[in-house]
């Protein structure tokens, strides 16, 4: 049910701009109000969110590990899968951030004729991954020549590398192809995979056909129904100038991709997708796994009342006597 759900959210929320610009006229509403509308649900529910998670109590050291903690000088520590310092950590989450580690080491499990428990690598979701974040990232950067005036260099530069395979006109741009790549296999894992698909909601698989519809509208206007690029940035410089205006001419297909994006950006604060600023309040990543020689105690703990076994025996004496047990005092 999850999917087909997902599946026919999308497709409604695109038929419903469709409906809405070419027959309602409503262009300024899809290209203006929902845009300011997602931008502050998204700024609003990120911060939010944020505050939320930092406020959480974490009294204790709670890491997940996957090396040798620093214990004795002869053993050695694994000082990033096992962090004991800061430094440790800052190095651990930078590996978390811009690699994936953990992820990087995920493994398969097997049960094989015997029965024998097998185990071996599992890299593609790994791979698939980090090509989708490191692909949506230089997208998203690319982005920036519709909203700032000049375009800085780091965006042309990015933008050149990006589509040093220059086949035909317009240049292909290789983030196109790995977004739209990823993003498949990791909805068709999610389908295909048994054990995966039961798991999943529709939680799960909406934001997946959400950024699928989002490439494949942004890749039909480059390469197949071209639109008024001059026009689009009109419209984007006045929505960041606070000086919103839609310019007559932008085709429909703009208003279904500028409207999906807009409902991506308002879901995100409140979904799994949230992990983005998440990970870096995580305890289970943020924290040096210290216990083995620092003692950590609970600062909310309140006072408890101390039951003393002098106490004990004093209230049960005459009758751990008759039990014939051993007592301190006759």
């Amino acid at each position: 049910m999850g999917i087909q759900f997902s599946l026919i959210t999308v497709i409604a929320l695109i038929l419903a701009v469709f409906l809405g610009v070419n027959v309602a006229g409503a262009s300024y509403f899809f290209g203006v109000t929902v845009p300011y509308i997602a931008m502050f649900t998204f700024l609003g529910g990120f911060v939010y969110r944020i505050l939320k998670w930092s406020s959480s109590p974490v009294p204790f050291r709670i890491p997940t590990t996957g090396g040798q903690q620093l214990s004795l000088p002869w053993v050695k520590h694994s000082k990033l899968d096992n962090p004991s310092t800061t430094a440790g950590v800052i190095g651990r989450m930078a590996l978390e951030v811009l690699l994936f580690r953990s992820l990087f080491r995920n493994t398969k499990v097997e049960l094989r004729d015997g029965p024998k428990i097998a185990y071996q690598w599992e890299k593609w979701l790994w791979l698939a991954g980090l090509a989708f974040h490191y692909s949506f990232l230089v997208i998203f950067i690319r982005h920036f020549r519709l909203f700032m005036e000049p375009v800085p260099a780091f965006v042309h530069m990015l933008e050149t590398a990006d589509g040093f395979f220059q086949v035909g006109l317009p240049g292909i741009l290789i983030s196109d192809g790995v977004f739209i790549a990823a993003v498949t296999y990791l909805l068709i894992r999610r389908i295909v995979i048994p054990q995966m698909r039961y798991l999943s909601l529709a939680a799960d698989y909406f934001p997946l056909f959400l950024l699928l519809a989002v490439g494949i509208t942004g890749i039909l206007m480059r390469y197949v129904t071209k639109v008024d690029v001059v026009k689009i940035k009109e419209l984007a410089m006045g929505l960041v100038t606070f000086h919103p205006g839609v310019p007559e001419g932008i085709g429909v297909l703009f208003f279904i991709h500028l409207f999906l994006i807009s409902v991506l950006f308002a879901y995100f604060p409140f979904s799994k997708l949230m992990h983005l600023g998440g990970v870096f309040l995580s305890p289970t990543r943020n924290l040096p796994n210290d216990s083995r020689f620092r003692r950590h105690i609970n600062p909310w703990n309140y006072p408890v009342k101390v039951h003393t076994y002098e106490e004990y025996e004093d209230h049960f004496r005459e009758k751990m006597i008759e039990a014939g047990l051993p007592v301190e005092k006759e």
